[in-house]
C-alpha cells in the first residue's frame, strides 16, 4: 500500500457540525431578509450596489434561475447553491477553484493552477478521468464550454469576471442543462452594468487592485459601465493577473505555478419596444508563456521534470446574443446563438533538466505531446426556449419547453496523427421539456423529459473512422411538500444517459482501433432532503435556515480504457456508485452570520469494491462573522476541516489494486471588508484576508500539488458613479 502524507486524524467534520448548527442558532442579533422577501414579492434577485452597507439575507433565501421556473434555493427541490457578488469579492480567488470553497459537495480536481483545473460534483470528475469534463456541464451565460487535453484543465477563465455562480448537483439538471449531466451543472454569469450604476445614475467607473503575498500575486481591474438611455446600458471590463509560483506549507516552492493573464469582457443590454430585450457579449482568457510546465494539472517536480516544459498560447473566447421578450403568460421566448472557441498552441517542448528538445514522433506514438500542436474545441449554439404560465382554481403550472442545436469541432494539428486526441466534429440536436406544477399552497411536482439527437464524424486521419448516429435520454421528476410553513420535504428521481464524446469513439494506436460500438452511459440518481426555514427566531428580523440532502447515484456502461491487449482503446466495462448526504445551513442578522457546509461523498466501484479515487474527503466548512452596517464594516472566520480518506485505483494492464492514504487537515482563514458609506471616502473598497494562518502543509486527494501555505490578500477598489 502506497503512503501519501503522515497518518490521518480523528475525524473532525462530523463533531463539527453539530458544534457549528448549535453556535449558528445561538447568535442573537436582529436583521432584515433581503433575498428572501425579494423572491416573495416576485423581485429579481437584490444585488449590492458597489459602495452600498454590507447586505444581509443568508444564501438559501437566493433565488434560483437554473433550475426552471424561478424560486428560492430553499423551495428547489434539487441541490443547488448560488454565490453572488458578495461571495465571490470575500474570497478574492485568484482562480476559479477558489471561489467554490464554501459550496458542499463540488471542488475543482487536478490542481490550483488557472490551466490545470477540473470540476468535481459529489465525486464524479476529475482532470485526468476519461470524459470527466463532459459529465459536468459548465456554461458561461448559458453557453456551454468544453475542453479536453491530456495534462491540461477544462475550464480557463478570470473570477473577477462573475457576478454570480449557480451550482446544480446530481443529475437532476440533465433536463435543462443537456443528458450528459450525470453531475451537475455550474453556471457563470458574467458582471452587468446595472451591477455598477446605481438608481438614477447614467455611469460608474471602477478601478481596483489585488495583492497576495504567496507567489506574489498581483491582479488589476478596469470597469467602465454606462446607460446612455433607460433600458439600455454596456459595460466594459479589462483585467490582468499574474503571479510567481507559490509555495506550500512546509515553504517548498512549488514549480510550474507561475503564471499571467490578460481578460476582457464587452457587455451591452438593449431595451426594446414591447418588453423585448437584446443581449450581446464577448469574453476573452488569455495566456502565453514562455517554458511553462507541460502538465498544468500538478504532481510537483517529479511530473515537471518527465514533461519538461513548453511554449504555451491559450485563447478562451465566448461570443453570446440573447433576444427575450415577456409580459405575455404564453409566450415568454428566448433565443440564444453562441460561439465558444478555446485554442491552446504548444510550441518547443523541451526538457526542464537540460532544456534539449524533448523527442517528437510523426507516427501514432505518445511522443506526439511533444511536438508542436494546435489544440482546439470551437462549438456554435442555436437554443430556442419559451415559457408558459397557466392557473386554475387551485393550481399553477409553468411549462418550459425548447429546443437546443449544438456543433462542435475537434482540432489537433501536430507533426503527426494524435490518436488519443482524435479529431472530428459533434452535431446534437435537442429537444426538452420542463413543467412545474404548484398545487394549494403544499406540493409542488416538477417532472422533465429531455432527448437529444447526435452524429458524430471522424477527422480524416483516423483508421476506420466512421460517423456515429445515436440519441440520449433524460428523465425527471421532482417534488416538494411545505408540512408547515417552516419545514419542507423534498425528493427527485433523475435518469439520463450521457453519449460517448469524440475522444472515447476515435482515440487509437497501432494496436487499436477505434471504439466505434460504444453504448451510452446510465446514471440513476435519487435524493431525498428536508428544509426548514425560520424568519424572526430569536429576534422579530434575523433569520435561520438549513437544507440536508440524502443522495445515490449509480453509473452503468461506464466508458473506460482497455487493458493492453485489447483491440479497441474504450469499452463500456465499469460500473460505479456515488451516495452521501450535504448539508447547507445559514444565519442572518444585521450584525452577525454564520454559514456551514457540510459534504460526505462514497464512490465505490461496484465490481471490485474499492473508493474510487475521484471521492472527495469529508469536508466541513464553517464561517462566522460580525458586522457594522452604518461603518461598512465586515469581518470573519472560516475554518475548514477536511477528513482523512482512502482511495484505490485499478490498472487495467494488472488488475492490480493500489490504495493510497490522505490525511486529515484543518485551514483557517480570516477577513476584513470595509466599504465607508459616507464623506470623501465613499466608494472605496478595501478587503483584507489571511489564509491558512497555521501554515498547514497539507494535500487534497483530489489534487496533485500540495495545498497553498499561509497567503496574506489585500484588494483596493474606488468606483465614482454620475
Amino acid at each position: 500500500m502506497m503512503k501519501r502524507m503522515e497518518p490521518r486524524r480523528p475525524l473532525l467534520a462530523c463533531l463539527a457540525t453539530t458544534v457549528a448548527l448549535a453556535a449558528l442558532a445561538a447568535v442573537p442579533a436582529t436583521a432584515q431578509n433581503v433575498a428572501q422577501n425579494a423572491a416573495q414579492n416576485g423581485a429579481a434577485t437584490q444585488e449590492i450596489p458597489q459602495g452600498s452597507p454590507l447586505g444581509t439575507g443568508t444564501f438559501l433565501g437566493r433565488l434560483i434561475f437554473g433550475a426552471g421556473q424561478q424560486k428560492v434555493a430553499i423551495d428547489t427541490p434539487q441541490a443547488v447553491t448560488v454565490l453572488d457578488q458578495e461571495d465571490l469579492d470575500r474570497e478574492q480567488a485568484s482562480t476559479i477553484g477558489q471561489t467554490l470553497r464554501n459550496v458542499p459537495g463540488v471542488q475543482t480536481a487536478g490542481s490550483d493552477r488557472p490551466l490545470g483545473q477540473a470540476f468535481n460534483i459529489r465525486g464524479i470528475g476529475a482532470t485526468e478521468q476519461t470524459a470527466s469534463e463532459a459529465r459536468i456541464i459548465v456554461s458561461v451565460d448559458g453557453v456551454p464550454k468544453f475542453f479536453e487535453q491530456y495534462r491540461l484543465g477544462s475550464f480557463f477563465s478570470e473570477p473577477e469576471l462573475y457576478r454570480r455562480v449557480e451550482v446544480l448537483r446530481g443529475p437532476g439538471s440533465a433536463t435543462l442543462y443537456g443528458s450528459g449531466a450525470i453531475g451537475g451543472a455550474i453556471n457563470f454569469e458574467t458582471k452587468d452594468a446595472s451591477d455598477f450604476i446605481p438608481e438614477g445614475g447614467t455611469g460608474a467607473l471602477r478601478l481596483k487592485f489585488g495583492y497576495e503575498t504567496n507567489g506574489n500575486g498581483r491582479m488589476g481591474s478596469a470597469i467602465y459601465a454606462v446607460r446612455p438611455t433607460e433600458g439600455s446600458e454596456f459595460l466594459a471590463w479589462l483585467g490582468y493577473r499574474e503571479a510567481d509560483a507559490y509555495s506550500d506549507g512546509a515553504g517548498n516552492r512549488i514549480t510550474g505555478t507561475e503564471f499571467s493573464a490578460p481578460s476582457a469582457l464587452l457587455k451591452g443590454t438593449f431595451g426594446l419596444p414591447g418588453e423585448q430585450t437584446l443581449r450581446l457579449s464577448w469574453q476573452r482568457f488569455y495566456s502565453d508563456e514562455n517554458g511553462a510546465s507541460l502538465s498544468q494539472t500538478g504532481g510537483g517536480n517529479a511530473i515537471n521534470n518527465v514533461f519538461g516544459i513548453v511554449d504555451r498560447e491559450v485563447r478562451d473566447d465566448t461570443f453570446n446574443i440573447e433576444w427575450q421578450a415577456g409580459g405575455d403568460t404564453l409566450f415568454n421566448p428566448r433565443v440564444q446563438f453562441a460561439y465558444s472557441d478555446t485554442t491552446v498552441n504548444q510550441e518547443n517542448a523541451r526538457s526542464s533538466i537540460t532544456g534539449l528538445p524533448q523527442p517528437c514522433f510523426s507516427t501514432p506514438s505518445n511522443n506526439n505531446v511533444f511536438c508542436d500542436v494546435t489544440y482546439a474545441y470551437r462549438t456554435a449554439m442555436l437554443k430556442v426556449e419559451n415559457t408558459s404560465e397557466f392557473s386554475g382554481a387551485g393550481w399553477d403550472n409553468f411549462l418550459t419547453f425548447g429546443m437546443q442545436a449544438t456543433r462542435q469541432e475537434r482540432i489537433a494539428d501536430s507533426a503527426g496523427p494524435l490518436g488519443f486526441h482524435p479529431e472530428g466534429t459533434d452535431t446534437k440536436f435537442g429537444l426538452y421539456a420542463q413543467s412545474e406544477f404548484v398545487l394549494g399552497d403544499r406540493l409542488t411536482l416538477i417532472p422533465g423529459a429531455r432527448i437529444d439527437f447526435a452524429r458524430r464524424s471522424a477527422g480524416d486521419d483516423i483508421p476506420g473512422g466512421q460517423s456515429v448516429n445515436d440519441r440520449a435520454t433524460a428523465i425527471t421528476l421532482a417534488a416538494l411538500y411545505r408540512v408547515t410553513d417552516d419545514l419542507s420535504v423534498f425528493g427527485s428521481i433523475a435518469r439520463t444517459e450521457r453519449l460517448p464524446t469524440l475522444d472515447e469513439l476515435y482515440s487509437w494506436s497501432g494496436t487499436k482501433a477505434a471504439a466505434l460500438d460504444l453504448e451510452n452511459e446510465e446514471a440513476t440518481n435519487y435524493e431525498a432532503g428536508i428544509a426548514w426555514s425560520r424568519d424572526g427566531l430569536l429576534t422579530v428580523n434575523d433569520s435561520l435556515q438549513l437544507k440536508a440532502t440524502l443522495f445515490r447515484n449509480r453509473i452503468d456502461n461506464l466508458i473506460t480504457t482497455t487493458p493492453t491487449a485489447d483491440t479497441v482503446y474504450y469499452r463500456n466495462i465499469a460500473r460505479a456508485e456515488f451516495e452521501g448526504a450535504e448539508l447547507e445551513a445559514g444565519y442572518d442578522a444585521e450584525s452577525f452570520f454564520g454559514r456551514l457546509a457540510w459534504s460526505r461523498v462514497r464512490g465505490t466501484d461496484r465490481d471490485y469494491d474499492y473508493t474510487l479515487s475521484t471521492t472527495p474527503a469529508d469536508t466541513l466548512a464553517l464561517t462566522l462573522g460580525a458586522r457594522l452596517p452604518d461603518q461598512g464594516l465586515e469581518a470573519g472566520w472560516r475554518g475548514t476541516f477536511v477528513d482523512g480518506i482512502t482511495t484505490a485505483s485499478r490498472s487495467t494492464a494488472t488488475g492490480a489494486i493500489t490504495e493510497t492514504d490522505w490525511s486529515a487537515y484543518t485551514l483557517h482563514d480570516l477577513y476584513v471588508t470595509w466599504r465607508p458609506q459616507d464623506g470623501a471616502l465613499r466608494g472605496f473598497e478595501v478587503q483584507l484576508a489571511a489564509e491558512n494562518i497555521t501554515d498547514e502543509d497539507y494535500q487534497n486527494n483530489l489534487s496533485l500539488d500540495r495545498g497553498r501555505g499561509r497567503t496574506y490578500k489585500l484588494s483596493l477598489a474606488r468606483a465614482i458613479t454620475w
